[in-house]
């Protein structure tokens, strides 16, 4: 039996970094597209605040239960991390797409 390698090879550690980008990019579009929102300078839904709560405590879970499972099926250490900010992913591309549409 070899030992776990912890080194995360140059190759996922491009597609790491790429993806905490684009989580980290359209996370800052919707924090500036939401305090717009709370500053009245564009239409936001009544739910919305209590919206930006709610979701950070489901994401933290999901993450944690993705990372978990991922490192109790024998993944790699880039794989527990990409699944890990898979549910932070998903939550800010959907935010970002629901809250540049054009009412």
């Amino acid at each position: 039996m070899t030992p776990m390698n912890p080194m995360i090879p140059p190759a996922a550690q491009i597609r790491l970094v790429s993806q905490f980008a684009r989580i980290a990019i359209e996370a800052q579009m919707v924090i500036g597209l939401r305090m717009a929102g709370m500053m009245g300078l564009m239409t936001q839904a009544p739910g919305e605040p209590f919206l930006m709560i709610a979701e950070k405590q489901a994401a933290a879970s999901e993450a944690l239960y993705a990372m978990a499972s991922a490192g109790m099926r024998g993944h790699s250490t880039e794989r527990m991390l990409s699944a890990g900010m898979r549910p932070y992913g998903r939550r800010t591309r959907a935010n970002s797409r629901r809250l540049t549409v054009v009412k």
